[in-house]
This record gives C-alpha cells, structure tokens and sequence, in this order.
C-alpha cells in the first residue's frame, strides 16, 4: 500500500491540459502559444493549428475593449456573458477572463467557457453616453471568493475602531464613528456586488442629497493626505430625493474622488460641487408610461484635463478607463445605482475653462416639493 510520499505529482502542463475550461496561453505578441484539449474542441481546431496564431485570427468580441486590453499585455478581467465570434462563426456568449502569468512580462492566459446562467452587472438597456437609451449588453461580476477577502479584514476593521472609541477623548470619537459607518456602508457594498444578479433593488426612500454629499466628502478627506480644494454651490431649498442612501453616498463618493484624482495633475487641483433645480428634465420609461420627471440635479466638477475623446462614449462602460492601473468598473457601477433610483447621469467637458462635469439627475421623494416647483 503506497502512502503520500510515493504518489507521483502531476505538473502544471498536465493539470492544465485536465481543465475542463478552454485555455489559451497567449505570447507577449498576443499569438497563441499553447491550447488544452478543452480549447480546441471549443474552437474546432487541433493544438497544431491555433499555435502560431493570432489572437485576433480567431476570436473577436462584441466589446473591442476585451483585446484591447488584452493587447496591453497585462489585462487582467473577467466578462461575463460577452458576444464572442470563434473562427468568423456567430456571435455566442461566453464568459472571458484573463490574467498575466505571474513572473512572465507580457504573458497571459484567457480562459472561455460557457456562462452559468447568472447574470451579473448588467447596463439594464441604458447607453452608456446619456445614461439611457442604447445597448446594455457589457456584464461584469466581482469573484465572491474576493469579496470574501475583503469582508473579513473589514470585520477587523470594524472592531478595532470600537475598541478604540473607548480609548479616545470625545472630540476625536467622530472619526472612529466614520471608520464604524464606513466599513458598513463597505460591507453593504460588497454585498451588493456579490447579488448583482438580481434584479431587485434595495428599498428607496426619501434621503438628504447635503447630507449624503457632506457624508461622502468626510470620506474623502480622511481617505486623503493631499488636500483638494472643493468648492460649494448648494441649493438649500431642494427637497429630498427618492434615493437609497447608501447608494446615494457611493455614488457621489465616486465621483468626488475621481473628480479629485483627475483635477491632481492642475497647476491649482479644483473640484467643485453644484446642487440645482433643473427643469425640464425627464426619463422616459417606453410606451404607455408617462415620463419621469427628474428635477434635482447634483454636478460634480473637476478642473483636469477631461476624458480621452476616443472614451467619451463609452466612459460608463465595463473595462473602459484611462487609468494604468484602473479596471474600469467605478463608473460602471456608479450608472447601474443611479439607475436604480430612476436618475440619469451624464458628463460633459467645458471648453476652453477647462472643466470636466458628471451630472445625476434625481426624482423629488413622493410628497416633497421644491420651492422651484412652487412657484
């Protein structure tokens, strides 16, 4: 009877060729270096013929983006349902994901197999320049095991500012009640990610937009040892908007700290921040609903050197980012949760003063109306 010690261990190649997922090792030329047996009878083609071979020769994909970022040679994603054309044959969906081989600069593998059904963040049919209108076919999913890595430091987190509240004299005590709320709100959000998948929403109600923006520009400055200049151009008679308020706090948190980030690169970093009565602006909902009135705007604005022209269209988008290191989801998901609410977002560039805007329009909560609308 052998034990451990004499069992034969099998080598990566062997473990790979056993996967019954289709993988392709991509070359730093993006060609394909090597294929599974899974991968070739999901492509038709023998290991023979797809060595050597472009990428781009045998798969293209209803998101260019993909071998965009493929081509960069250190992409790292996971698309979920994306249309993929294998050989020229019908588009199909399949879920992609890629990743560098770790110590192999330029080496990546890509991984396709059929979807299992579970729809991820989705654009919910809203374009993604005007926040309506368009395709929404791009879906993305955060893997639960890294959601799972997070919400237990998070947990740690959590229990250390406790503690340390105990400790600290009363003046300080607000910022371990911003560490408390923080990881909640955190948690919240990972919780979100982790049932994208349906299409429920959490429940709205009537929430402060100050309030909300107050709460994400605390975070922002305690996350921050680089102070930007915010400036304020509140509406003090706003009523309170349909929202859910944690969504409301992440979205603005978003786009404060983008805006932040973009404007760092100014001779004088500016951000500034706008709520207003817009009228005139409404979401149609299709035939046989009436259109939504969305009356309160909030613009956040930022004084850098704006979007890249070729992403303006496709700013919202999965994977679409100007950033080195960016995945691109932030505004991805900043669209889906102002869907949620029933608002709009969109963004425009101010030339030549040089500003870069993000505007979410809001419905008014039920039973709330503006001094505007009175009069």
């Amino acid at each position: 009877m052998s034990g451990p010690g004499d069992w034969k261990r099998p080598d990566s190649a062997r473990l790979i060729a056993s996967l019954p997922l289709a993988c392709l090792l991509i070359a730093p030329d993006v060609t394909i270096a090597s294929a599974n047996p899974a991968a070739e009878q999901l492509t038709g083609q023998g290991a023979r013929k797809l060595v050597g071979r472009a990428l781009a020769s045998l798969l293209s994909f209803g998101e260019p983006l993909i071998m965009q970022r493929l081509g960069e040679g250190d992409a790292q994603l996971f698309a979920r349902g994306a249309q993929v054309s294998i050989n020229g044959q019908p588009m199909r969906r399949l879920d992609v994901m890629t990743a560098p081989v770790a110590h192999f600069p330029g080496w990546q593998m890509i991984v396709l197999h059929e979807p299992l059904g579970v729809e991820g963040l989705t654009g919910d049919g809203a374009g993604a320049g005007a926040g309506a209108g368009g395709g929404g076919d791009h879906v993305v999913r955060a893997p639960e095991i890294l959601a799972h890595e997070i919400k237990n430091p998070l947990a740690g987190i959590r229990g250390a500012a406790q503690l340390l509240e105990r400790t600290v004299p009363a003046k300080d005590r607000a910022l371990t009640d911003l560490i408390t709320s923080e990881v909640d709100r955190i948690a919240k959000l990972i919780d979100q990610m982790q049932n994208l998948s349906r299409r429920s929403t959490d429940p709205m109600r009537p929430c402060n937009l100050h309030e909300a923006m107050r709460r994400a520009q605390a975070v922002i400055s305690a996350a921050s040892a680089h102070a930007v200049s915010i400036e304020e151009e509140f509406d003090p008679s706003l009523p309170q908007v349909m929202s859910n308020p944690d969504s409301l706090v992440q979205v603005l948190l978003n786009l404060l700290a983008n805006a932040r980030e973009a404007s760092a690169s100014a001779k004088e970093p500016k951000v500034r921040v706008r709520t207003r009565f817009a009228s005139g602006i409404a979401l149609h909902r299709g035939p046989g609903n009436s259109p939504l009135r969305l009356p309160i705007e909030v613009r956040v604005s930022d004084n850098g050197p704006g979007v890249d022209p070729s992403l303006h269209d496709h700013i919202f988008e999965p994977f679409v980012t100007s950033k080195k290191q960016g995945q691109g989801l932030g505004l991805a998901l900043v669209q889906k949760l102002v869907r949620q609410m029933d608002g709009l977002i969109t963004h425009d560039r101010q030339e030549p003063a040089g500003w870069t805007h993000f505007r979410v329009h809001l419905p008014v909560a039920k039973g709330h109306v503006s001094n505007a609308e009175r009069g």
